[in-house]
C-alpha cells in the first residue's frame, strides 16, 4: 500500500504543479494539498489570464512547470471537452509538461472522449474517476435549495451513490501527480466508503442541523424545465439531464477502492463531511 506521506518525501522541493479550476470545487482542494505536500503551485484560471476556451493563453501557464491537473470547466463529458482537453495536453506535453492528471468522473460514458484524448496526447497521464462530490451538498446550487427552501429536488429517484469527499479526491491527484511512474497510464476510480440514497443523505443533513429538509425526486425532464426557466441555457440543459440520465441510472450504486489503493486508508465518511458542514453553519438559513 501507499500513502500520501510516503510519496511526498520524496517530492522534489522546486516541483510545480499547474492546478487548473484552481477556485473551484475540486482545484481549489487540490492546490491546498499540492502546497501543503511542498509543491510550488500556479494556478490556472481567468483571474491568472488563462482561459480554456482561448488557446493563445495556455502557454503562459504551462511553461517551465513539471506536471499539470486538468478540470474540463463544464463537464468532462460537456460537448467539445474532448477536443479541448486534447488539445491543451499536446500544447502541455510540447512544452514539456508531460504529467497530467485529469478528473473525469465514474460511470459518465460521455466523458470517454475526452479521456481517449489525454491518452492518444502523448502525456504521462493518470485519469481519475470521481464518484458524486460530498461537496455537492454544500456548495454551488444544491445547497441554495436546502439552505433557503429546505428541500432538494433533484432527479435521482431512490439510486444509490457513494457520495465521495473532494478532500480524498485532492489527496489522490497529488500523490498521483509526485509518485514518479506509479499511476501513470492508470485509471483511478473513487468513491466514498456507503451507499446512501440523495433523500437518505439529505436526512443526515436534517438530522445533523435539526432542520426539516426533505428530498423529492422529479425526472430528468422536469429538472430539465426547472432549470430552463431559471435562465440555464437550453443547450446546456440539454447535455446536463443527459449526463444525470447517464450518471443516476442505478450504474454506480457501488463502492470502488481507488482511495484505500492509492492513500492505503478509507475514504472519509459523509456523515463525518455532514458534521464539519453543519458546525460550520452550511445549511443555516
Amino acid at each position: 500500500m501507499t500513502n500520501t506521506a510516503d510519496n511526498t518525501a520524496r517530492i522534489p522541493r522546486e516541483m510545480t504543479v499547474v492546478v487548473t479550476g484552481a477556485s473551484g470545487r475540486t482545484g481549489s482542494r487540490v492546490a491546498r494539498a499540492a502546497a501543503a505536500a511542498g509543491l510550488m503551485v500556479r494556478a490556472a484560471s481567468r483571474t491568472t489570464g488563462f482561459d480554456w476556451w482561448d488557446g493563445s493563453t495556455w502557454a503562459d501557464a504551462l511553461r517551465g512547470a513539471d506536471a499539470a491537473y486538468l478540470v474540463h470547466p463544464s463537464d468532462v463529458g460537456a460537448p467539445g471537452a474532448a477536443e479541448v482537453v486534447g488539445n491543451l495536453a499536446r500544447e502541455a506535453v510540447g512544452l514539456g509538461v508531460r504529467r497530467l492528471v485529469l478528473l473525469s468522473a465514474r460511470g459518465e460514458d460521455q466523458a470517454l472522449p475526452t479521456e481517449e484524448a489525454l491518452h492518444a496526447s502523448g502525456a504521462d497521464w493518470t485519469v481519475v474517476r470521481a464518484a458524486w462530490f460530498a461537496q455537492n451538498f454544500s456548495e454551488g446550487p444544491l445547497v441554495a435549495e436546502l439552505r433557503e427552501r429546505g428541500e432538494l429536488v433533484f432527479p435521482a429517484d431512490e439510486v444509490r451513490e457513494p457520495f465521495l469527499d473532494v478532500r480524498d479526491i485532492a489527496d489522490v491527484v497529488v500523490t498521483a501527480l509526485t509518485a514518479g511512474d506509479r499511476y501513470t497510464g492508470r485509471t483511478l476510480t473513487l468513491s466514498g466508503s456507503r451507499l446512501l440514497t440523495f433523500g437518505e443523505a439529505v436526512a443526515e443533513i436534517a438530522g445533523a442541523t435539526g432542520r426539516p429538509l426533505t428530498y423529492r425526486a422529479v425526472s430528468a425532464r422536469e429538472y430539465g424545465e426547472a432549470l430552463v426557466g431559471f435562465g440555464v441555457p437550453p443547450e446546456e440543459v440539454a447535455g446536463m439531464t443527459e449526463i444525470f440520465g447517464t450518471l443516476l441510472d442505478g450504474r454506480n450504486a457501488r463502492l470502488s477502492g481507488g482511495v484505500r489503493e492509492v492513500l492505503g486508508r478509507d475514504p472519509r465518511d459523509f456523515g463525518d463531511f455532514v458534521r464539519e458542514e453543519a458546525a460550520a453553519g452550511t445549511w443555516r438559513p
